[in-house]
């Protein structure tokens, strides 16, 4: 039996994502990202600006990194840009860097009173 790979059916799936939601982020929040291959740091800003470390960024000696989150794909060209991770999908930064599949997500509250 094949796997249906429409975008319908692919978007069919998103509720049952673990996720985290760019709109239930606030300012000073972290986010750690275990992919397959490394681990992110991600901390909110403003504006839909991230501070990002770990990673592709760590290797290129650019952490930390201020940059967007474009959103998660499914490892193509269809991207889910309502969310910052989700377990399962393909983390993209702003800057095209797509990591591997991100394995888990952990969120940590620290709210505006955190300085940038």
């Amino acid at each position: 039996m094949a796997l249906e790979r429409t975008l319908g059916a692919i978007t069919g799936h998103t509720d049952q994502l673990v996720q985290v939601e760019k709109s239930g982020l606030r300012k000073g929040d972290w986010i750690v990202v275990t992919t397959l291959n490394s681990t992110y740091s991600i901390r909110v800003l403003n504006d839909g600006f991230y501070k990002i470390s770990g990673g592709w960024f760590d290797s290129q000696g650019l952490s930390p990194l201020r940059t967007t989150i474009t959103g998660c794909t499914w490892g193509g060209s269809a991207i889910k840009v309502d969310i910052v991770a989700a377990c399962g999908l393909h983390l993209e930064f702003g800057n095209r860097v797509v990591t591997s599949r991100i394995q888990q997500v952990g969120v940590f509250r620290f709210g505006e009173h955190v300085d940038n």
